[in-house]
C-alpha cells in the first residue's frame, strides 16, 4: 500500500510539474495577433500556404448547399498602409488540390469528360486559379474592397473582394510578422466556362476566404 501511495504521489507531482512548465512556456511566448492597425507595417508579405484557405459553396438541386475548400496558396501581398494605390495582391490557388468530404464528389469535380466530351467541372489537370488585384479601396480602418482579375479555367474576368483586416503581430511560432484578412465574394461560374448542371447546381458560387501573410 505504501508503494502504491508513493507511486500516485510521484505521478501527481510529475503532472503538476508538467502543467507548470507548460504555463511558463505559454507565458514566455509572444502575444497573439491584435486588431491594432497601427502595428501594420509597409512591406512585402508571402501567403502562408498552410493557413490561407478559399471556401466555396453552391446550391444543390434547390434542397441544400454543398461546399469544399481550396488551399496551398502561393503569392504575395505588397502593402503600404499609407498609400492604398501602392497596395496589391497576387495569389495562385491550385484547383487540383480541392478538398471535399466525399471522394466521389472530388472525382466528379476533376474527372475528364466522358468519351472525349467536355469535362463536367474542371477536368483532371486543371491549372491554377490566379487572382491579381488592380485597385484597393479602403473603407474605415479595417475594411477594403479589392478589385482585380480572376483567371480560371483559361478565362479571365473581374472580381471584387469585400475584405476585412483580422489581425497583425509577431507569430508565436518563429516571430515572423504576420497579417491576416478575411474576404467574401460571389461569382457566376458560367462566366469561366464551368456550366455543368446549371440550374440544378447553382451558377452562383459563394467564396469565403481566410488568408495569412508573412513579412519577407
Amino acid at each position: 500500500m505504501k508503494r502504491t501511495v508513493l507511486g500516485v504521489t510521484l505521478a501527481a507531482l510529475a503532472v503538476a510539474g508538467t502543467s507548470v512548465a507548460m504555463v511558463a512556456v505559454a507565458q514566455d511566448m509572444p502575444a497573439r495577433g491584435t486588431m491594432d492597425v497601427s502595428k501594420v507595417s509597409k512591406g512585402t508579405y508571402d501567403a502562408d500556404p498552410g493557413h490561407t484557405l478559399v471556401g466555396w459553396r453552391v446550391n444543390h438541386l434547390g434542397f441544400n448547399d454543398y461546399f469544399g475548400l481550396f488551399g496551398d496558396a502561393q503569392g504575395t501581398l505588397t502593402l503600404d498602409p499609407a498609400n492604398m494605390d501602392a497596395t496589391s495582391v497576387d495569389i495562385r490557388i491550385p484547383i487540383a488540390k480541392v478538398t471535399v468530404a466525399s471522394e466521389g464528389l472530388k472525382d466528379h469535380l476533376l474527372r475528364a469528360g466522358k468519351d472525349g466530351a467536355k469535362a463536367d467541372f474542371f477536368g483532371p489537370e486543371p491549372g491554377m486559379a490566379h487572382f491579381v488585384s488592380d485597385k484597393v479601396t479602403r473603407f474605415g480602418s479595417t475594411r477594403a474592397l479589392i478589385s482585380g482579375t480572376l483567371e480560371m479555367n483559361g478565362q479571365k474576368h473581374p472580381v471584387v473582394l469585400d475584405t476585412h483586416f483580422t489581425g497583425v503581430g509577431a507569430s508565436p511560432m518563429g516571430g515572423t510578422e504576420t497579417i491576416g484578412f478575411e474576404a467574401t465574394t460571389t461569382i457566376e461560374r458560367s462566366r469561366w466556362g464551368i456550366e455543368y448542371g446549371i440550374p440544378l447546381v447553382s451558377d452562383a458560387v459563394e467564396l469565403d476566404i481566410t488568408a495569412a501573410f508573412e513579412k519577407q
